[in-house]
């Protein structure tokens, strides 16, 4: 079983189902905060370096579901300014077993890395995070002043 090192927003319900799937195929967790990491550049392109630019950006994030930030319009330099600026930009989670790096959770493609070993996978979106059906319900730690008043209508970020 593999030794996940697994970067993510805290408080979010979308990472807590993503690291209980990985538990429970028997990997071992070893959970991060995206906001606390002293991330660089070079740290953030060992992750999304093979990946286009447009899909380092958490396309979810309120700063991009309202148009404040295209990341289609934006190239390496500029991307690695706005990600180290504000690390709940990036595509989550980020996971790393060894010197092999994954974006995202796509749930094929981790079951090829380090194997999901038959667990049974939810439906949906695995990588949508979820809420209550009140605004201030957030269950991802997001808080109306981190996020915007249109924290609850943005759905995943």
């Amino acid at each position: 079983m593999a030794q996940v090192i697994f970067f993510e927003k805290p408080g979010c319900q979308g990472n807590q189902r993503q690291k209980a799937l990985l538990a429970a195929a028997g990997h071992t967790v070893h959970a991060r905060s995206l906001k606390a990491e002293a991330w660089t550049a070079e740290g953030l392109i060992a992750f999304l370096g093979r990946l286009p630019v447009p899909e380092w950006f958490n396309r979810s994030a309120p700063a991009i579901k309202l148009g404040q930030i295209d990341p289609d319009a934006l190239d390496v330099r500029q991307a690695l300014s706005l990600l180290l600026e504000n690390p709940l930009l990036i595509r989550r989670p980020l996971m790393q077993v060894g010197d092999e790096r994954m974006v995202g959770f796509d749930t094929a493609a981790v079951d090829a890395w380090i194997g999901l070993r038959g667990v049974e996978l939810p439906q949906g979106n695995i990588e949508a995070c979820v809420h209550g059906s009140h605004p201030s319900s957030a269950s991802c730690g997001a808080t109306a002043t981190e996020n915007g008043a249109d924290h609850a209508r943005v759905g995943t970020h």
